[in-house]
């Protein structure tokens, strides 16, 4: 896998995540510019999505399985997005603390596909 995505990913995962974060504090739902932010780790975990199926399909293997890696890709690409229609749902502070709660769990993840790929 790619270890210098997966580093820029994790790292523009929590900085979103303190943004939204501090969002929160201020008693402010998300607005626009963290939408934008949103958009940013959310392509980043699609080019991700697309290198590992690309390197599973070129016969390259994680050491910990293929059927966990691909579901860990899934889930970090998901990741993101879901917490980002889930603050629309909930235009309070509680939304911005939901998109940093899932910038959190977007770097956890990406710690976690290294490992799997076996880095």
């Amino acid at each position: 896998m790619l270890n210098a995505l997966m580093l820029v990913t994790g790292v523009a995962a929590l900085l979103l995540a303190a943004w939204c974060g501090w969002a929160a504090y201020r008693d402010q739902p998300t607005k626009d510019w963290h939408f934008i932010g949103m958009a940013v780790v959310s392509v980043l975990a699609l080019v991700q999505l697309v290198a590992g199926i690309t390197q599973l399909a070129r016969g390259e293997k994680p050491d910990q399985g293929t059927t966990i890696f691909v579901a860990y890709l899934l889930g970090s690409f998901a990741c993101v997005p879901a917490a980002g229609f889930m603050s629309l749902a909930e235009r309070t502070r509680w939304g911005s603390v939901t998109v940093a709660a899932a910038g959190v769990v977007l770097a956890v993840l990406e710690v976690r596909l290294y490992d799997i790929w076996g880095g």
